[in-house]
């Protein structure tokens, strides 16, 4: 049984699939872990310290060459996996809705894909959850980003000279990365504040010591979705949220999006004209920039001024904390594998709920129900 863990060659992409914590776990399985040369070197994990773990260290063909699985992080192109065994699995993101293209070639390469960012939102699969351990590094990020972009401080400082007035941060989204976005501009001692479709949310957001923003007495308001990811609103809804949350923005210094839809584009949160009504200095930081933005104007990876409001956001936001989102994502990898290992087999055998769930292609065709409905 073979694992094998490329180099990630997708632009701005810093990740690695595995860490030297992880390949020492396989190799305890009973497994040979090979790792490309030059892997982790962005993660701040040196070839060294791989071959250290029990892994072997070499070129990208020698990496696959009989490969029974392969990690990534971003699906690897199919050039890189020739070699492979026949209906080899390969275990990373595919952006299954956006990229068919790339779905449909790795059936055709009689590849079994999982898609790791289909892993159902069930206790059992918490630990394999990579979309939640991204999610978290990235709302921690975006406060960061922010922090460093807002001409200001972020706590009340009172000083000889006069106070200093802590900044108003307002969430919109309290997924994953809303709460942890709530919880690291709590610690930086500014005055928080958010809003979600889904009202199970609001005593989360008091938890944490932030002020709820909640549209009330509008049918719709539960917003729940299936998997516990929301889902879109009635008009009626998001015309009293637009409301609500345009007079408030008015008020706020930061503002951090964070609302996803699966499958679709991200919805717009925040128009022109909203933004039109912050102070000059504000920053918007709009963590689905990548997914087609919660904001109107914002551009992946710059830095966009519009009446004298920032508004940034990364094309790939977990990227830019490298060393943690790579451990994270590593472990999600390997606590997949492990939970389903058969050790008389000596391999992985999944079951039909979460298999069924992650796997995109298997014997030459698309086999998932998301993607054929």
């Amino acid at each position: 049984m073979k694992i094998a863990i490329l180099k990630e060659r997708a632009s701005g992409e810093t990740r690695v699939a595995a860490t030297p914590e992880t390949v020492k776990k396989f190799v305890g399985l009973g497994v040979e872990v090979a790792v490309e040369a030059g892997a982790g070197v962005t993660a701040s994990v040196e070839d060294a310290a791989y071959a250290e773990a029990g892994a072997s260290v070499g070129t990208a063909a020698a990496t696959v060459k009989d490969a029974d699985i392969v990690l990534g992080i971003q699906a690897p192109d199919l050039a890189l996996l020739k070699g492979a065994k026949p209906g080899a699995w390969v275990a990373a993101l595919f952006d299954p809705f956006t990229k068919k293209d790339v779905v449909e070639a790795y059936a055709a390469g009689g590849f079994e894909a999982l898609s790791m960012e289909f892993m159902p939102r069930i206790t059992r699969a918490q630990s394999m959850d990579v979309l939640s351990s991204q999610s978290n590094l990235a709302g921690y990020k975006a406060v960061l980003a922010a922090a460093d972009a807002y001409g200001r401080a972020f706590p009340m400082m009172m000083t000889a000279a006069g106070t200093v007035q802590a900044a108003r941060v307002f969430i919109m989204g309290v997924g994953v990365a809303g709460l942890q976005a709530i919880a690291t501009a709590r610690r930086l001692g500014a005055q928080v504040s958010a809003t979600d479709v889904r009202s199970a949310t609001k005593e989360q957001i008091q938890s944490l010591g932030a002020k709820p923003i909640f549209v009330e007495n509008v049918a719709g308001i539960e917003g729940e979705g299936s998997g516990g990811y929301a889902t879109e609103m009635s008009e009626e809804y998001q015309k009293a949220q637009a409301e609500l949350v345009s007079s408030h923005i008015a008020k706020q210094d930061i503002v951090i999006t964070t609302a996803l839809i699966p499958g679709r584009a991200a919805p717009r949160l925040i128009t022109d004209a909203q933004i039109a009504t912050m102070k000059p200095g504000s920053v918007i930081f709009d963590l689905a920039v990548a997914q087609g933005g919660n904001v109107e104007g914002s551009v992946a990876d710059e830095v966009v001024v519009k009446h004298g409001v920032k508004i940034i956001g990364y094309a790939n936001t977990p990227a830019a904390l490298p060393a943690d989102a790579s451990a994270l994502f590593a472990r999600n990898h390997y606590n997949f594998l492990s939970a389903f290992w058969d050790k008389e087999a000596g391999k992985p055998v999944l079951d039909e709920e979460i298999g069924n769930a992650i796997r995109l292609t298997q014997g030459g065709k698309v086999v998932n129900e998301r993607l054929l409905g």
